[in-house]
């Protein structure tokens, strides 16, 4: 089978294209088919020696990527039969080995892809709608009514985010560039700030919740807007150091989080840019820029 491995840690061109044997599926599991991979943040930190890289340090070969959606082929679970269609997000923050044409994957990590969405937008609709849902409803617990600001609103995990939110009844409050406002706003949020020519914490207040897929700065700022007794969920583990001590010298409670890999979700997934499997050092060079709009996505 086609497979890309990681010859070392560092930059795209230490991913190879390559021929490896198909997978074999132990009980519980599925071979799949992939049609479609979805390339977030944390496939690029993690080829670049951050991110998940420790999980994959004595693997060989080393395989990237975790969102994956495709045909099963080969079923050892009661869960899917030959010919089911599906996505999931396979073994995170361990070793999904996506990044081929074909998987090995945990069956109870896999859903049903509906008819009428297409691989592309279900391979992007994993991780990234993962986080959101579990950073609203395992970590913060949203309740209807309450005044939520998302952060880099229009991005893979914000766009899900804002939906999410919306749904759960929720005021949302995003930040993105002025260009990708309207389409925030049509995923339904209420306002949308332009990062890049207002402060969003000289024009906000009294937030119950802030989603920060970014870190940094951003913390500090973000504690100047939440109501005591809010939360703050900080996604970037290389950029949330101390977000709990500074929340809770607030009265806030500050959340580091780390996504869990479960068979669920259908989300609209907004899937800016298509690469080729053979253009996988491209597709992680435009998710590195963290300028695009919703997923990119590598197709068979």
């Amino acid at each position: 089978m086609k497979a890309i491995i990681l010859k070392d840690f560092g930059g795209v061109e230490q991913l190879e294209l390559t021929e490896l044997p198909t997978p074999v599926i132990g009980e519980g599991e599925v071979l799949v088919q992939v049609k479609a991979i979805s390339i977030n943040p944390v496939d690029v930190k993690t080829r670049a020696g951050k991110g998940a890289a420790g999980t994959l340090k004595g693997e060989n070969p080393m395989i990237l990527g975790w969102d994956i959606a495709g045909i099963v082929t080969e079923s050892r679970s009661e869960l899917f039969v030959v010919g089911d269609e599906v996505f999931g997000m396979v073994n995170f923050p361990g070793i999904g080995r996506a990044y081929a044409e074909y998987v090995a994957a945990p069956a109870d990590q896999l859903a049903l892809k509906p008819e009428s969405v297409d691989f592309e937008s279900a391979a992007a609709a994993t991780l990234a709608a993962l986080t959101g849902w579990q950073a609203f409803s395992d970590h913060g617990r949203l309740r209807p009514g309450q005044r939520v600001l998302i952060h880099a609103a229009a991005g893979g995990v914000g766009h899900f985010a804002v939906q999410i939110a919306r749904h759960t009844g929720a005021y949302v409050i995003g930040t993105a560039s002025a260009e990708n406002r309207e389409f925030v706003l049509s995923l339904g949020a209420n306002e949308c700030i332009d990062y890049k020519t207002q402060r969003f914490e000289e024009v906000v207040k009294d937030i119950d919740f802030v989603l920060d897929p970014i870190g940094g700065d951003y913390i500090d700022r973000s504690l100047q807007v939440i109501k005591k007794g809010g939360t703050l969920v900080c996604l970037p583990s290389s950029a949330n150091a101390g977000v709990q001590e500074k929340a809770r010298a607030k009265g806030i409670l500050g959340l580091p989080m780390m996504v869990q890999s479960l068979g669920d979700g259908d989300l609209r997934a907004e899937v800016s840019k298509k690469f080729a499997f053979e253009k996988m050092a491209e597709a992680h060079l435009a998710v590195e820029t963290g300028k695009t709009r919703g997923k990119v996505v590598v197709i068979f």
